[in-house]
């Protein structure tokens, strides 16, 4: 029986958290499953993201990998949502700030594609610039600031590591996110060198779409990040993601058509966008007028 697929994004979620527990609990596959008194084919299926998942079981499975109460509770919370078709995250649910379900993603993917019309990605803003951004974002306690930051932090080591190879970044940026001073003109100047730089990286292209390219179909889609990921050892990749960010939470795409759409959208921002070297240039130019303003 073709089981009711749904959204597969949170069964994706939690499967690699409950791995990276047993793994930091040295326990293997089958050593979990005979402590829980489950077949190994049902854990291997939990920790790929085949399936739904019963609260009850990742309530035992934390308490195996001595999981702390609060990682606990938020594990039991995501299970729920594994039944869910679409999936829409809501930020201050279940699920807090801290425990960042896009990165598990994100690290996983083998290519990230990038289209922001009003900020710097997360993966490529400064201390600077992501000061200037949480500031204006809701009150927060100095811990869960501090995990942001913490998390933001390890998001951008993903660029520079060497093993599994570091993923394909291709940004889209408009004009606009580098007219728009974040942080003081010091601040912004800076972010824009370090945008310079950072294209240099072979693996990553920055590209500008100018303001004279006038209300294209990117600018009415607003950001979004299309994460492709690698076959590894699945017989079929797992399937592409599209995530689209809003103050209140987070929409996670992966039907076919949904898919089809954004490609759509991303091949028109090819068309219509500056080359790399030209994009560079202009990222160099707006940051000395910044820095002399």
């Amino acid at each position: 029986m073709a089981e009711d697929m749904g959204s597969t994004v949170p069964r994706r979620q939690l499967g690699r958290a409950l791995r990276e527990l047993r793994t930091q609990a040295r326990m293997t596959l089958d050593g979990a499953a005979d402590a829980l008194q489950c077949s190994r084919q049902k854990m291997w299926r939990i920790e790929t993201g085949l399936g739904a998942v019963r609260g009850l079981d990742v309530r035992a499975m934390c308490e195996l990998y001595s999981a702390t109460p609060e990682l606990t509770a938020v594990l039991t919370g995501l299970a729920r949502e594994t039944k869910a078709k679409g999936w829409w995250h809501a930020y201050g649910d279940t699920i807090p700030d801290w425990f960042e379900l896009y990165v598990g993603l994100e690290a996983a993917a083998g290519r990230l594609r990038e289209h922001d019309d009003t900020l710097i990605p997360g993966l490529l803003q400064t201390p600077g610039y992501a000061a200037g951004v949480y500031r204006h974002r809701s009150r927060m306690a100095d811990d869960e600031w501090e995990r942001l930051v913490e998390v933001r932090q390890r998001r951008q080591a993903l660029l520079r590591r060497r093993l599994p190879p570091p993923p394909r970044l291709d940004v889209m940026l408009s004009e606009a996110v580098l007219l728009r001073v974040v942080g003081g003109p010091a601040a912004m100047a800076e972010q824009l060198r370090h945008l310079a730089e950072v294209g240099r990286l072979p693996h990553v292209s920055i590209r500008v779409v100018p303001l004279a390219a006038g209300l294209h179909f990117g600018a009415v889609a607003g950001s979004f990040v299309i994460l492709d990921f690698p076959l590894g050892s699945r017989v079929e990749p797992e399937p592409s993601v599209v995530y689209s960010e809003s103050l209140t939470g987070a929409l996670y795409l992966d039907r076919k058509e949904e898919l089809a759409a954004y490609e759509r959208i991303w091949a028109s921002l090819d068309s219509l966008a500056l080359d790399e070297g030209q994009s560079r240039q202009l990222i160099i130019k707006i940051s000395e007028e910044v820095h002399h303003g």
